[in-house]
């Protein structure tokens, strides 16, 4: 086992722990929760690592980084997400390799996300990105539309071949009123979660909680978190 096998799988265990901790608090099983581990700024040696210590989930937020390290892990059995905010011109590339897109927060967006998807003969799962921050119509500093936003969104992945509404994903605001107040923000998408699968039972998805505070994420109902700190370690800066 080389240093950064063990490093990797040293840290897996950590989260591991800290996810079973979690959910046995909540009262829930824990196969209920799904760890994607976001590996942005490390590279394909690493994701190989992950995926022989048995994580099946990775994630990345900037295509250019993304194309060539799936291209370059092609061969393993990868579920890859989509995290970040997308334009629409790198639609196409991250079609080719993502199987869920967590960040979709506009109508432009899903048109191009449809069409590529379309081209490309794929069915992609799709996330819609709430932003807790955000007034209504607006977007949020890290992207996301406002609470009040989701419902139209839906409608038209409802309609948007190629695409498959999975569910709601969000990531705990620095501003606003949800500011420091992660549990409060992850009850919220909760809410709204609800709202949303008493019309479309099978988007039942809840991306929420990342190294910092899985747990409030997971206490909340969060189906799946991300993380990456707490298993590939501080991320070098980046040039």
């Amino acid at each position: 086992m080389t240093d950064r096998t063990a490093e990797l799988a040293e840290n897996l265990a950590r989260v591991e722990e800290r996810i079973a901790a979690a959910c046995a608090a909540a009262d829930r099983p824990r196969e209920e929760v799904t760890l994607i581990v976001v590996t942005k700024t490390y590279p394909a040696s690493d994701v190989r690592i992950l995926h022989g210590l048995g994580v099946r989930h990775v994630a990345e937020n900037r295509d250019q980084d993304a194309a060539p390290k799936a291209a370059a892990c092609a061969d393993l059995d990868l579920t890859w997400h989509f995290v970040g905010q997308l334009q629409t011109n790198k639609v196409r590339s991250v079609v080719g390799y993502a199987d869920v897109v967590q960040s979709v927060d506009r109508l432009k967006l899903v048109s191009a996300l449809s069409a590529a998807a379309g081209k490309a003969d794929r069915e992609l799962g799709c996330l819609i990105q709430v932003a807790l921050d955000a007034e209504a119509g607006g977007r949020g500093d890290r992207g996301g539309v406002s609470p009040e936003g989701v419902e139209e969104l839906a409608a038209a992945l409802d309609e948007a071949p190629g695409l498959r509404l999975d569910g709601l994903m969000t990531v705990a605001p620095l501003v606003g009123e949800y500011a420091g107040r992660q549990r409060a923000a992850f009850d919220r998408l909760m809410d709204l979660s609800t709202a949303l699968r008493a019309t479309r039972p099978a988007a039942n998805m809840v991306s929420a909680g990342m190294s910092a505070d899985l747990e409030d994420a997971i206490a909340a109902g969060a189906t799946h978190v991300r993380v990456g700190t707490a298993v590939l370690g501080v991320r070098p800066k980046l040039g």
